[in-house]
Order: C-alpha cells, then sequence, then structure tokens
C-alpha cells in the first residue's frame, strides 16, 4: 500500500489538564473522516508547558491513550509528556499502533535551552513502520532546527518525519523554511505540527518530498487531513528531486567524512537499497523491468 492518511490536529486549549478534549477530538476526526489511519497531536498538548505533570511511562496518560487507540483502532501519537525517570525528565512523545501497543517513545534530543529548562535530553533517534505503508521518524519541536536529526532518521529509512511542536514565539516564520529545508534535503514528508491558542501560534505545515507546501495552516484551531505517497518518496529518492539532484545517494557515497560527525553513520540498508548514483532514465527504465512493464 502506497497511500496512507493523516489527520495533523492544530488544537488551540489551554494550558490544563486536556484529555478530556484530545479523546473527543479523536473521535471527531474519525467521525468527520473516517478514512484517517494516523492522528497526530502537537507537543505538550495533554496539559501544557508544566512539568509538575509529569508521568512515568508508562503511566495513566499513556494507558490512558492505548487505550483510545485500541478503541477506534488508530494509529495516535498524542504529542508529547513530560515524562518521569528518576530523578530526570524528559519530553517524550508515545507512538501507540492500532492495537492499543506503544511500539516506540522518543525523547526530544534539544530541549529548547535555554528556556526549557530541567529537561534533560534524549539520546536515541526513533525510526518506526506501519506494515504495508512505510517508514515514520519522529522528533519534537526544536530538533528540527539540527539538519543532523532529520538526516539520521532519513539514513535509517524514515520517509514521512512527524514533528510535534509548540513554539509561540517569533521565530514561527523561520520554522517554516526550516521544515520545507528538512523535506527537501532529505527527500521526505516533513510534518511540522504547532499548537495554537495559548500553547502556541499555529501555522502548522505539510511539505511533500520535493519541497512543496502541502498544506499551512493559519492561526487557529484547525483540522489537517491529508495523505502521504510513498511510492513517490521512493521515486524521488531514487530519481533526483526534479529529476536532478540524488542527494541521498550523492551524501551516502562521497568520500569525505565531516570533522563535527567524527565519521559517517552506521551503514544503511535503507541507503543501500537506492540503488547506484545514476542518470534517472536509467534508474526509470530498472524499474520498469523490475515490474515486468517490458
Amino acid at each position: 500500500m502506497s497511500l496512507f492518511s493523516i489527520a495533523a490536529v492544530q488544537v488551540a486549549w489551554p494550558c490544563a489538564d486536556n484529555r478530556d478534549r484530545l479523546e473527543q477530538e479523536t473521535a471527531h476526526v474519525l467521525a468527520r473522516f473516517p478514512w484517517v489511519q494516523m492522528i497526530v497531536f502537537p507537543e505538550l498538548c495533554s496539559f501544557g508547558h508544566g512539568r509538575s505533570f509529569a508521568e512515568t511511562m508508562p503511566g495513566p496518560t499513556e494507558c490512558r491513550y492505548q487505550a483510545l487507540a485500541r478503541k477506534h483502532r488508530v494509529w495516535l501519537i498524542p504529542g508529547s509528556l513530560y515524562e518521569r525517570a528518576g530523578a530526570d525528565i524528559f519530553n517524550t512523545a508515545p507512538v501507540i499502533n492500532p492495537q492499543g501497543e506503544v511500539i516506540a517513545r522518543y525523547r526530544k534530543i534539544y530541549p529548547f535551552l535555554p528556556y526549557e529548562k530541567g529537561v534533560k535530553p534524549g539520546t536515541e533517534f526513533v525510526v518506526f513502520e506501519v506494515p504495508d505503508a512505510g517508514r515514520f521518524g519522529m522528533s519534537i519541536c526544536y530538533d528540527k532546527w539540527f539538519p543532523e536529526t532529520t538526516r539520521a532518521m532519513a539514513w535509517k529509512g524514515a520517509e514521512v518525519i512527524l514533528n510535534p511542536t509548540k513554539t509561540d514565539t517569533i521565530d514561527r516564520p523561520q520554522e517554516l523554511i526550516i521544515s520545507q529545508a528538512n523535506a527537501i534535503l532529505n527527500q521526505c514528508y516533513f510534518v511540522d505540527l504547532n499548537a495554537a491558542g495559548q500553547l502556541g501560534n499555529g501555522r502548522s505545515i505539510v511539505v511533500g518530498p520535493e519541497g512543496e507546501i502541502i498544506h499551512q495552516s493559519g492561526e487557529v484551531e484547525e483540522l489537517v487531513p491529508f495523505t502521504v505517497d510513498f511510492d513517490r518518496v521512493r521515486e524521488v529518492r531514487r530519481t533526483g528531486t526534479l529529476l536532478l539532484g540524488q542527494v541521498l545517494k550523492s551524501f551516502r557515497d562521497a568520500p569525505i567524512e565531516f570533522p563535527c560527525y567524527r565519521g559517517k553513520y552506521e551503514e544503511s540498508p535503507a541507503m543501500a537499497a537506492l540503488g547506484p548514483l545514476t542518470m534517472p532514465e536509467a534508474c526509470r527504465q530498472r524499474a520498469m523491468v523490475a515490474k515486468g512493464e517490458e
């Protein structure tokens, strides 16, 4: 299955306990758009930015969202929550499948310092597979400002990057440009879902694998259903953006080791599967032969 439907929910909720609202909005999304397979909410939308709401994981809020995903048989990324782990607090986004299982937890690698104080950075990239569809990567808000985070997930095969955000500052226009750049440089979908109202200033953006803006929201509450085409991501990566730059292949094949990276990443089966760096027509011809069209 190449096509996969997602609903990004730009909420305008208060800094309060919004768990009932999240449950109601999930039901509303699926009643209005029953074909949606995944629902994504913004960063820290369940409670706002108060670290006093931090819970262990698994914990009562995460378990509540597991039951919600299981009830509606939908993939659910309920934004992020402050996670308490011993003496540490992380900004963590759980990934819940339609069976209600937490298949991954992503801890924000770059807390928004010096403002997001008291939050410990995560150390692991999270890429997860949706069976019979494709591969997703998770980042949170400020992570997108660091090109290495998106590139590391693309290196691991991510074709869609989900980036729940809670931006309420004047740098939102810069974030829109960064989201487009991340999609272009990594030939992937990039979904930067911001909150509105008390939690953020909205302007969520969905960008396609050649940098095209699929949708950009305003500054009020908005429901954004859209469909990603995994075959298109694979074609763009194989033949090049606009049939020109085969960025990921060039990055894979270059002999240079950047001093800031202390050597390249580990070997990547996803990058190897892109095939050789050749002219687009040759790539297309091989693809047609492989499909038995010639």
